[in-house]
């Protein structure tokens, strides 16, 4: 993989991200709440580039929560990504396991979306809620061409 002089390498992967993604959660209980599907692909070079980088100690940092539903949905249970194509209804709530990624970059999403839900999920839902009262309190930008976030994973 190429690295810049920092030793960062760039990878791409690809979802087609639908209006559901974005729909809030209209049910009291999240079981009862159905993402609808969104195609993406994974390629094998950058699944190689991305497992080698963690291998050599490395960190994997998602930009954007669609390319770390996207690396969900194609690394398996033991935390290896493979090239995957397909379509994918991933909803990553509190209590999910994270396989792959280790930091978010992403901007505030809004409150009962499955975003909101998502980052809650990755860094813990009292992380969230504090740096959401420091968002709030200080005038941030919230939603798709808000202010951004870098967030570390709580299980990692």
């Amino acid at each position: 993989a190429r690295l810049d002089k920092k030793g960062i390498g760039r990878h791409f992967v690809t979802l087609h991200v639908g209006a559901g993604t974005f729909l809030p959660v209209k049910a009291d209980d999240t079981k009862a709440h159905k993402m609808h599907f969104e195609r993406g692909h994974v390629s094998a070079e950058t699944a190689e580039a991305l497992n080698a980088a963690r291998a050599a100690g490395g960190r994997i940092i998602c930009v954007g929560t669609t390319s770390l539903r996207l690396l969900e949905s194609a690394a398996d249970e033991a935390g290896r990504l493979h090239a995957w194509e397909g379509a994918t209804d991933i909803f990553i709530t509190p209590g999910y396991k994270f396989r792959f990624a280790d930091m978010l970059m992403t901007n505030f999403h809004l409150p009962r979306s499955t975003l909101f839900m998502l980052v809650s999920a990755f860094s813990g839902r009292e992380t969230m809620m504090t740096a959401y009262a420091h968002a709030i309190g200080a005038g941030y930008r919230f939603y798709s061409f808000g202010d951004a976030s870098l967030l570390r994973g709580s299980a990692r």
